[in-house]
């Protein structure tokens, strides 16, 4: 089992940034790759972006691509998720997953392991 713990949500102004973190523990050894994912109120949850955990190959939705930034920290089993020029349209709740094998970054059946989410809300 892989264990994960999302924080670092908030409420920010349009055009803000906030940098969330997704801390791994368990078998984190079985680990392929991590993403992101959101949800908003009434929607379908949505890919946001994802990193392969060996070799840092990174991957987004066009939604978000130049706005967000994925990275990790190996030595720390964790996984982060900048987000800049923050919009409304960002507000959700975001989840980090991670699966242990490879495939399709943005099919959310296809990762493992889930964490609790966290709220970012975004005023305009």
């Amino acid at each position: 089992q892989v264990q994960l713990v999302e924080s670092g949500g908030g409420l920010v102004q349009a055009g803000g940034s906030l940098r969330l973190s997704c801390a791994a523990s368990g078998r984190t050894f079985s680990v392929y790759a991590m993403g992101w994912f959101r949800q908003a109120p009434g929607k379908e949850r949505e890919f946001v972006g994802g990193i392969s955990w060996s070799g840092g190959s990174t991957y987004y939705a066009d939604s978000v691509k130049g706005r967000f930034t994925i990275s990790r920290d190996n030595a720390k089993n964790t996984v982060y998720l900048q987000m800049n020029s923050l919009k409304p349209d960002d507000t959700a709740v975001y989840y980090c997953a991670a699966r242990r094998s490879p495939g399709d970054w943005v099919n959310a059946g296809k990762y493992d392991y889930w964490g609790q989410g966290t709220q970012v809300t975004v005023s305009s």
